[in-house]
This record gives C-alpha cells, sequence and structure tokens, in this order.
C-alpha cells in the first residue's frame, strides 16, 4: 500500500547573522508548492542576516520544482546582498543547480542590453563595412574582366550547353511576364496622355508620348527590373547554395575558375537577351497605347501608328538598346555578386537573393539617370 506524501514545508531558522532555510517534505511539480513570496517575506523579516544556508536533510522526494525553486531563491539573495550555501542540500539537487548556472539565459529581459555603441563607433564601423564592400566588388569586376577577356581569345572554359540553358531562362522563358507588364505600363501611359491632351483635343499625341516614352526609356527599365527580380534572383540563389555545398569550393580545387564557369555565362546570357527583350517590350507596350488611343481616344489605329513612326526615330531606339544591354550587365553582376559573396546557411541564401534583387535594382535607377545625362549632352536625344 502506498503511503502519503509529505507536504512540502518551509521554516526559517536565524542565528548570529546566518539565517537556514530548510526544506522538509515532498517537493515535486505535482505537489502544491509554497509561493517564492512566502520565502521572500521570511528572509526580509529576519534581523541583520548577511548569509542564507539551505538545508535538505528533511527531504522526503523532489524533482525539477524544488530545483527551480532553489534558484530563485539564489536570485533573491543576489537581490540582496546576501551570501548563498547550498552544501546542505542533496548532492544530485547541487549538481542540478551547477548546471542550471551554467547554462545561458535566453530570451526577453534575460540580461540587459549592452550600452549600444556610440556615433563615432557606428560611423566607422560603416565605413570599414562600406571600404570592406567597395574592394569586393571592385575585385569582382576586375575577375569578370579577365574572364571576358580570356572568352574573347576563346580560353574561357564553360560549358557551352550551360549557356544555351540560361539564354532560353533568361529570354524565351521571361517572355510572357515581360510583354504582360510591359502592356500594362503602355496602357497607363496612354491614359494619363489621353487625359491631359484632350484639353487642348491633341489626342494624336498620346502616340509620340507613348512611343518616345518605352523606346528610350520604359521598355528597357521595364525589362530590367523583371529580369532583377526573375532571373538576378535565381542566379544568386543557384550560385548561392552551390557555395553552401562546398561546389564552389570544389571547381576551385579542380583548377576550374568560378568566375569562368559560373559568372561569365550568366553574364553573357543576360548581355545578349536584355536588349532583344526591350525590343519586344518597345513593342508591347506602344500596343497598349494603342489599345487606349483607338479604344478612348478615337483615333484610327493606321493613324495612331503613323503618329509613332514619325516620332521614334533610330537615335531613340539606339538609346534603348544600349540602355538594355548596360541593365543586363547589372542584373547579371548584381546576381553572381551576391551569389559569390552568400554565406554557408540556407539563411545566408535568402539574404543573397534579396540582396541580388535590391542591389540590381538601385545601380539600374543610378544607371538610367547617368545614361540619361550621357545621351543629352552627345546629342543623342
Amino acid at each position: 500500500m502506498t503511503q502519503p506524501t509529505v507536504p512540502p514545508t518551509l521554516d526559517l531558522r536565524t542565528r548570529a547573522g546566518q539565517a537556514t532555510l530548510a526544506f522538509a517534505g515532498t517537493w515535486r511539480l505535482t505537489e502544491r508548492l509554497p509561493r517564492l513570496d512566502a520565502a521572500r517575506r521570511l528572509i526580509d523579516e529576519a534581523p541583520d542576516i548577511d548569509r542564507l544556508a539551505f538545508d535538505g536533510s528533511a527531504l522526503d522526494d523532489w524533482d525539477t520544482g524544488l530545483v527551480t525553486y532553489i534558484a530563485g531563491l539564489e536570485q533573491v539573495c543576489r537581490e540582496r546582498n546576501l551570501q548563498c550555501d547550498a552544501s546542505g542540500l542533496p548532492q544530485g539537487l547541487t549538481k542540478l543547480l551547477t548546471m542550471a548556472r551554467t547554462v545561458p539565459q535566453t530570451g526577453t529581459g534575460a540580461h540587459k542590453m549592452d550600452a549600444s555603441p556610440s556615433f563615432l563607433a557606428r560611423l566607422g564601423s560603416d565605413t570599414m563595412d562600406l571600404v570592406q564592400s567597395t574592394g569586393e566588388i571592385m575585385e569582382f569586376f576586375g575577375e569578370g574582366v579577365i574572364a571576358f577577356k580570356r572568352f574573347l581569345h576563346g580560353r574561357a572554359r564553360f560549358r557551352q550547353s550551360d549557356l544555351w540553358v540560361i539564354v532560353q531562362e533568361a529570354g524565351a522563358d521571361a517572355l510572357p511576364i515581360v510583354g504582360l507588364v510591359s502592356f500594362l505600363v503602355g496602357v497607363i501611359l496612354g491614359y494619363i496622355g489621353d487625359q491631359q491632351l484632350a484639353e487642348f483635343g491633341a489626342q494624336i499625341y498620346v502616340a509620340d508620348l507613348v512611343g518616345l516614352a518605352t523606346v528610350i526609356q520604359m521598355g528597357a527599365l521595364i525589362t530590367a527590373i523583371v529580369l532583377a527580380g526573375r532571373t538576378g534572383a535565381a542566379f544568386a540563389a543557384r550560385i548561392g547554395s552551390m557555395q553552401v555545398n562546398e561546389e564552389i569550393d570544389a571547381l576551385r580545387t579542380l583548377g576550374i575558375s568560378p568566375m569562368e564557369f559560373l559568372v561569365l555565362p550568366r553574364m553573357l546570357a543576360l548581355i545578349a537577351m536584355t536588349p532583344l527583350l526591350a525590343i519586344y517590350a518597345d513593342l508591347l507596350g506602344i500596343l497598349g497605347g494603342a489599345f487606349v488611343g483607338t479604344v478612348v481616344g478615337g483615333i484610327t489605329l493606321s493613324a495612331y501608328l503613323t503618329q509613332t513612326q514619325q516620332a521614334i526615330g533610330w537615335n531613340h531606339i539606339i538609346q534603348g538598346l544600349i540602355a538594355a544591354t548596360v541593365y543586363g550587365a547589372i542584373v547579371a553582376a548584381s546576381g553572381c555578386l551576391r551569389g559569390m559573396q552568400c554565406g554557408r546557411s540556407a539563411a545566408a541564401v535568402g539574404d543573397a537573393t534579396t540582396s541580388a534583387v535590391v542591389t540590381a535594382i538601385v545601380f539600374i535607377v543610378i544607371a538610367a539617370a547617368v545614361l540619361t545625362i550621357i545621351f543629352d549632352a552627345i546629342g543623342l536625344s
């Protein structure tokens, strides 16, 4: 027959500046354990003590409930600057307490946050990161130039089958999304132009507005941004995954340059495909504007296309193709650079993919502004 358990109890004895807290009964999680506040009040009411000892000689049974309780009492002692003596507890209990003290605390409020660095410290750290990042980018582009030079001399080592696969993925597979976005942007430009020009009875010039905006800038920009989110991110993810799986290290061990084997085919594919996609985007954008001009503006399709042909010159087409080529190189370089810089974890692959898209879009916008200024300066506009 099972004997009934003895309820857990506490008893505080004081003598000559020392208090001894005696535990008796069964201290298990299944029992109704005394509240820690009760022990705290006993300690606060004890007169002039500087040391607290524990006595577990009367314990019948215990589990982690007692370990947690004593850990709380040790925290109380630290708050009151009291010495804590756990030598009177069972040996197994003291070992568990030692393990609990050595485990680092986690979670909100476990430790006070370290003081935030000063402004100068943050500025110095950010400057060092910028210098390091700039050095890595310059090293990457230097290796890329060397790889491209070897390609022109016919000595670059990569598989042509990989190049054609990338050409298909970056070119033909991107036609639906590029076409849809370009057509809708053309529709938007057409609506905006029709609303403004209708006040002057000059709806026919919607063709000029949509045609010039699309051919000079919007077609190439739309293509580049779509490729940045679609192809550039894929480049970063694939090369980053190879970095995680140590496949790039294996290529270096075999004496194969990752720049030639992985980066060069992707650069060539996007440099070749982006201008062709930009021409396709120009056509779809003009058709989007024509749809608005004929349906909303009441312009005949032949009149709209004739006006577009008169507005667009070869200099405008050349501007768009040059910009598209530059944008394609930026997208490929950003994706491959972030992939090569990827860490050795799955989270790092996600960070590299995000960084590739952001980097590509930022540099595309910067390049668009610079190219616009250059074209205007040389009289190509």
